[in-house]
């Protein structure tokens, strides 16, 4: 090879080395890296913290809440159940047994419907639908019957149950109205819990005023107790 084609061949690879390398600086201007602050979206989870038990459900005075329960309100809501169910006298069954008379009458007991296993177990031990255990039942019935056929997902505002059972009783229920008896219904909610010290209330009335003067003698422990109300 003469040192002419040695030559040409030597400057052709090294221009283009030099096409390259200016390609990656070009490139390097126009298609700059920009480094960011974060690397990435902090997602904020506010931790969940336990709630603790839900309070008791009071049960309602049904002498009180039926006298001023909405009829028609109970009405409207029982539109959700009329997939299922028929109230009218003499009405057919549906995929749920009629509704007429249900307000007293035993459970599990009417005419040519087939009831789950779990309604005939539950009847064996309830001799009638009386209200509580309507309104326990509605409120949600695979919950409180296992096995139930009724698969709805139940009435979870008790306003909602109360008017619905007074319209049930207005439609054959049998099931007399008891006498009111507030202080029955309010019991539970002014029953103290089970872990509460009878004592915690009355350890700060321990130091009085008058405890406080010079001279005065300090109540004993066993004195600052108040015994719990039964």
């Amino acid at each position: 090879m003469s040192d002419l084609t040695f030559n040409k061949y030597a400057g052709a690879v090294l221009a283009t080395a030099f096409v390259i390398a200016g390609l990656v600086q070009l490139s390097g201007g126009v298609f700059s890296e920009e480094k960011v602050t974060k690397p990435g979206f902090v997602v904020a989870v506010q931790e969940e913290t336990g709630a603790g038990p839900a309070a008791p459900e009071v049960p309602p005075d049904w002498g009180t809440v039926l006298k001023t329960a909405d009829v028609s309100a109970g009405q409207a809501t029982f539109a959700k159940c009329q997939s299922c169910h028929n109230a009218d006298s003499g009405g057919p069954n549906g995929t749920g047994p009629n509704l007429w008379g249900v307000v007293g009458r035993a459970p599990g007991s009417h005419a040519g419907f087939a009831y789950s296993d779990g309604m005939k177990a539950f009847a064996a031990k309830q001799p009638v639908w009386d209200y509580q255990h309507i309104y326990e039942f509605v409120k949600g019935p695979q919950a409180y019957i296992q096995g139930t056929k009724m698969t709805f997902v139940g009435l979870k505002q008790p306003e909602d149950r109360i008017n619905v059972i007074a319209f049930l009783r207005d439609h054959g229920g049998t099931l007399p109205i008891p006498a009111p008896n507030p202080a029955a219904a309010a019991a539970p909610a002014a029953a103290p819990a089970a872990d509460a010290k009878p004592d915690a209330a009355a350890k700060p009335d321990a130091a009085k005023p008058d405890a406080a003067k010079p001279g005065a003698e300090a109540p004993k422990a066993d004195a600052a107790k108040t015994p719990p109300t039964k």
